[in-house]
């Protein structure tokens, strides 16, 4: 349990000028960021919490699916990237930088030379054959215009995970474990991502997959198939390693015909017109079987089990963690604030004593925050000498899952007010009753 009166939340009355989008002004209002230049932000201890949560998320998936979590520097040698011919081509997003003996540095905006110079070096032969490495790491991109705040910005928190294989075979057979991992990441945040047929740019390759989050205010059209606004994405049960019902399950949701609005052709689409619906989506993760095409010149060759050396085949697959926390509030607020997913809120209960001080208050507020621990909920205490109104503001502002609330009036009755933060449903019940209350609505 944290005391407000003790946490460092800075939170906002108004809407700061610069936020145009419904996360940017949200996050700077809730106290969970502060810009420190453009597209450059610290994130504050409200954020952070969440922040973590989602990385957490995201990293118990990836081990789920066989990943192996490593950890690259932000700073790389440009020798690497002129090695497989991308230090040039890159452009003005590349922060290039000098160290002191004025060798060429870059600030990473990606791993793939990286990471195929780390197996190179280590992986000789089939045998150590197949790996999935992956890191949570900083990257930069010097966007020319950074806006939308962590929508847009310059500097981000991504998951970034490579795949290396003997055969084309093997490669689309780690496409098809990670695109069903992404699913069960972003089902387990609470939220529903749709892949969607994407071209591959920069990165490269011949298969792509974008993972879409739907907001109102999304940054791009997308037109969806209605079926998967209601089909369960999971596959629960379904191995990571029975490659040939994960191959049938690859079909089936890649055959739920989708598109982006840059790839959408209403003449071709084979959808009939009433089964799809045209939404707005936000861009939260993206996969790519890119085949040989940085290990032929990183030289990440291994021996086959004929004894002949060959490139390997590798794929990548990139979730924006920092951005995965904007794009859930784009697409759960209301005008009053963030709505969190229970799964990654920075508490689940927001405990508001309307009364400080008041010996009857207090008492019961102590005894509903021990219930509330003891159940195993993450409370955050509202003990600050503020006014009622101040408050309620406050916890909405902060999206907490619930509220319990305990006033003089209802306290002397050994009573509190329970309220759902997403529904707005609110219930006034025994204190002892509270914990047991939550529990039983948040597991449905």
């Amino acid at each position: 349990m944290i005391r407000a009166s003790k946490f460092f939340i800075p939170t906002l009355r108004e809407n700061p000028k610069e936020a145009d989008v419904a996360s940017h002004r949200y996050m700077l209002r809730a106290g969970m960021i502060q810009q420190t230049s453009a597209g450059i932000y610290a994130w504050l201890p409200l954020g952070l919490r969440v922040l973590k949560k989602v990385e957490q998320i995201v990293r118990e998936e990836q081990n789920a699916a066989g990943a192996q979590e490593m950890l690259m520097p932000t700073l790389q040698s440009a020798d690497l990237w002129r090695k497989s011919g991308r230090y040039d081509a890159y452009g003005k997003e590349m922060l290039r930088i000098k160290d002191r003996h004025d060798r060429d540095m870059l600030y990473g905006p990606t791993n793939e030379e990286m990471i195929h110079d780390i197996f190179g070096t280590h992986i000789k032969s089939y045998k150590g054959m197949p790996k999935i490495l992956y890191h949570i790491q900083w990257k930069f991109r010097d966007e020319i215009r950074p806006r939308f705040g962590l929508m847009r910005g310059r500097e981000f928190l991504m998951k970034d995970g490579y795949s290396f294989d003997l055969t084309k075979e093997d490669a689309v057979h780690s496409y098809h474990r990670m695109m069903l991992s992404y699913l069960r990441t972003f089902t387990r945040m609470g939220i529903k991502a749709i892949p969607m047929r994407a071209d591959t740019g920069p990165i490269g390759g011949d298969l792509s997959h974008e993972f879409i989050i739907l907001a109102e205010t999304g940054e791009s059209e997308v037109f969806v198939d209605k079926r998967w606004l209601e089909k369960d994405l999971t596959a629960p049960g379904l191995s990571y390693n029975d490659r040939s019902a994960l191959k049938n399950y690859y079909d089936e949701i890649t055959s739920i015909y989708a598109a982006t609005d840059e790839i959408h052709d209403s003449s071709k689409c084979p959808i009939p017109a009433d089964q799809l619906v045209s939404k707005r989506g936000i861009e939260v993760g993206h996969i790519f079987y890119y085949g040989s095409k940085y290990a032929v010149p990183m030289e990440t060759i291994i021996q086959n089990e004929n004894g002949e050396m060959q490139p390997i085949e590798g794929g990548c697959y990139g979730i924006g963690v920092s951005r995965v926390v904007a794009a859930i509030i784009e697409a759960s607020h209301d005008e009053n604030g963030i709505i969190w997913p229970a799964e990654i809120a920075p508490f689940d209960v927001g405990l508001i004593n309307l009364k400080v001080g008041d010996a009857v208050t207090d008492s019961v507020t102590a005894q509903v925050e021990k219930a509330l621990g003891a159940a195993g909920f993450d409370v955050l205490y509202d003990d600050r000498d503020e006014r009622a109104g101040v408050k309620f503001a406050d916890m909405d502002l902060i999206g907490l899952p619930w509220q319990v609330i305990v006033g003089p009036k209802s306290a002397a009755e050994g009573k509190v007010e329970v309220k759902n933060r997403k529904t707005g449903d609110r219930a006034e019940m025994p204190m002892t009753e509270v914990a047991v209350h939550i529990k039983k609505q948040k597991a449905g």
